[in-house]
């Protein structure tokens, strides 16, 4: 097998509003260092340097390229089968490359590269179990992009393959290295906002792909350098269509990708997954504007349900996409007040003597309490002050990763971790996918009350890719 990579017209006037805007939520949140998280540090350029390769160079990989270039990992080899791909990689990174050479079978590459230490995973999510897999059976520690695979099945091999291992393991949901995450997971967890038992997460129309469509019909010349059958590899084949699958716009369709609740949710839901210690929801129902085809649709919103936890009450989880919102009633009017709406993308966990509210990657950014008029940035509210860090804070998500391979150590979203968060994100999927309210059993792998919808949970690979 082989691998790949993967509004508003605004006048001068608004933009100047966006950007005082921005300033003013800066401000109160604590600050850029809040907003961003701690500055990403060059790694020790004294110690043994960790020898990684690339599989898949599309936007997610060139950027995690980037990034581990910069945590000081030495990149040895890189894996793609378009040829522009790797092109526009080179010229991106320069000199910092180095000489890496260069692969389209990323178990060819395994193979031949003797000193490696490590890869990392920015494929098509299809992509990603096979390749996570092959790493695996080759004893290098991963770095794979979320979701952590395309089906829930696939999730459950890779959190097995992981369990008692020593390679090393991280999803890139790097939002979970922040400050701002973090903090808000202490907080809650310590019973600052009560107990919580509603959350909204919802996030902007994805500009990568286009949602609700058809299937695409009739087939254009592959273009040179592309390795198109490779590129399809284990899913359904489908001729090459001019910016119909590759590159960015495969996430659209489901025999590839799973559309924003796939690519968000890992990010959308980390915040409420592990402050409030979900597992597996009980029931999931979803509904979309438009017909449900093979492709991710237009306006979703989708509610988790979880049972109790021990002495943590049910929990009840909206998400919205592709331009929905929570309705006025639910979003705080304090929140509508500092951005001049409704946010394009938050989560907000309501609970009994208040509420916190960020932006999908960044966790919990500000806090108001019952009583109090306004929101106070997360680090500055008096009564947080007194909550001791149980949690480490690290440079970066990369940098925790890296860090981990040479020095030793469990990073924070290790596939176990990662992969649960994961399987209740493809939960979502499934209820896209199968139109209907499920009865969900989590550890089952299965919809109770629909036994069709079990083509969405398991991995069918192509005749010949498995």
């Amino acid at each position: 097998m082989k691998a790949s990579s993967h509004s508003k017209t605004s006048s001068s006037a608004s933009q100047t509003l966006s950007r005082r805007r921005f300033i003013k939520v800066s401000a109160l949140a604590g600050g850029a260092a809040a907003l961003g998280g701690p500055r990403l540090l060059r790694a020790d350029n004294t110690a043994p340097k960790l020898n990684v390769a690339m599989i898949g160079l599309g936007g997610q990989g060139l950027a995690r390229l980037k990034e581990a270039i910069q945590c000081g990992a030495n990149i040895v080899a890189l894996c793609d089968v378009d040829d522009k791909m790797i092109e526009l990689a080179r010229t991106a990174t320069g000199e910092e490359l180095g000489n890496p050479s260069i692969h389209t079978d990323f178990h060819k590459m395994l193979k031949a590269e003797k000193n490696l230490d490590a890869v990392i995973i920015a494929t098509p999510d299809h992509w990603h179990a096979p390749a996570a897999q092959a790493a695996f059976a080759a004893h290098k520690h991963i770095f794979c992009e979320k979701p952590l695979a395309h089906t829930i099945s696939e999730v459950r091999e890779l959190r097995k393959r992981a369990s008692g291992s020593k390679v090393v393991t991280q999803l890139g949901n790097q939002g979970s290295a922040l400050n701002t995450m973090r903090r808000g997971i202490e907080l809650i967890q310590a019973g600052a906002i009560g107990q919580v038992r509603t959350v909204h997460v919802w996030v902007a129309k994805s500009g990568s792909f286009k949602p609700g469509q058809a299937a695409l019909v009739g087939e254009d010349p592959v273009p040179a350098g592309l390795h198109w059958d490779n590129w399809i590899g284990p899913a359904p084949f489908h001729p090459y269509k001019k910016a119909g699958y590759h590159p960015k716009a495969w996430r659209a369709w489901y025999d590839f990708g799973g559309g924003s609740m796939a690519d968000w949710g890992c990010h959308g839901l980390n915040l409420p997954f592990r402050a409030l210690k979900l597992n597996a929801p009980t029931e999931i129902e979803a509904d979309v504007q438009g017909e449900i085809t093979a492709s991710y649709p237009i306006g979703v919103r989708i509610r988790f349900d979880f049972a109790a936890r021990g002495d943590l009450p049910p929990v009840t989880l909206w998400w919205y996409d592709g331009g929905r919102l929570p309705s006025e009633d639910v979003v705080p009017k304090s929140v509508v007040d500092l951005f001049g709406e409704i946010p394009r993308d938050g989560v907000l966990m309501t609970g009994e003597k208040g509420f916190t509210y960020g932006a999908p990657h960044q966790g919990s950014q500000f806090i108001q309490l019952a009583g109090e008029p306004a929101l106070t940035g997360l680090a500055d509210h008096q009564a947080t002050q007194s909550i001791p860090r149980t949690l480490p804070r690290v440079k970066g998500h990369m940098q925790e990763w890296i860090d981990a391979c040479q020095h030793g150590g469990v990073p924070y979203s290790n596939f176990e971790i990662g992969g649960q968060l994961t399987e209740i994100v493809l939960a979502g999927v499934v209820a896209l996918r199968a139109g209907k309210k499920l009865e969900w059993d989590g550890p089952g792998m299965r919809a109770k009350n629909d036994r069709d919808a079990a083509k969405f949970i398991h991995a069918k690979y192509r005749s010949g890719w498995a």
